[in-house]
């Protein structure tokens, strides 16, 4: 009899949903602040097919971390170019956050208003793990390394000479995180910083517990 692997079962299900609204967030974020470049390369859209980058998808099935098609930007139609990139960064893990928050509210729900049984508990487990995966998208893509959310971020933040030095090493400075990555010297780091902001989440949401206990 086939066993299911809920957590597998949960990846794939980010793999069509969380990296779609992650692109498309990023996509919207730029045209909003001026720069249509996404929207009409055709990135404004929840076609997962427009996004999945090959290598990614299969690192997100196996390891929960995974990675899309980069969205064309360009910062030169933007108003304030160095606050709008950023600002255009920021849109696609605060919609892993939100997407989190909603899976944790369908866990919860699934706990409190279901009856008990192995089914119901593999159900919440399902949404557990869908959660947990928009956290670690949403972490992993806050990484100050080029080409992840993050280093664009930073790169606002830091005075341009900064942030040209790390865009002119930013092939050297990924190529360093994903070996550090592959020898596991990173699970430590992501993982905390995965269940602190699952601590926020689940303590945002308390008036769930609250309200049904």
């Amino acid at each position: 009899m086939w066993q299911i692997d809920y957590a597998v079962l949960a990846r794939a299900v980010a793999l069509v949903t969380a990296i779609p609204v992650h692109e498309a967030s990023h996509a919207l974020a730029a045209d909003l602040l001026g720069d249509p470049t996404a929207k009409a390369a055709g990135r404004l859209s929840l076609n997962p097919l427009r996004h999945l980058d090959l290598f990614g998808c299969l690192c997100l099935l196996a390891a929960g971390i995974g990675w899309a098609k980069p969205v064309p930007v360009n910062p030169r139609q933007f108003a304030h170019p160095r606050r709008d990139m950023a600002l255009t960064a920021a849109a696609g893990p605060v919609s892993n956050l939100l997407m989190a928050a909603l899976a944790l509210v369908a866990a919860k729900l699934v706990g409190w208003l279901m009856p008990a049984g192995e089914g119901t508990y593999l159900f919440y487990l399902f949404w557990l793990n869908l959660c947990l995966i928009n956290i670690s998208l949403a972490v992993f893509n806050l990484l100050p390394v080029p080409p992840f959310d993050g280093s664009r971020i930073l790169a606002a933040l830091l005075p341009a000479g900064g942030a040209v030095w790390m865009a002119r090493r930013g092939k050297f400075i990924l190529i360093a995180v994903l070996v550090l990555l592959f020898l596991g010297v990173l699970d430590g780091p992501l993982q905390f910083l995965t269940r602190a902001v699952f601590g926020y989440l689940d303590l945002a949401t308390r008036w769930i517990d609250l309200l049904l206990g």
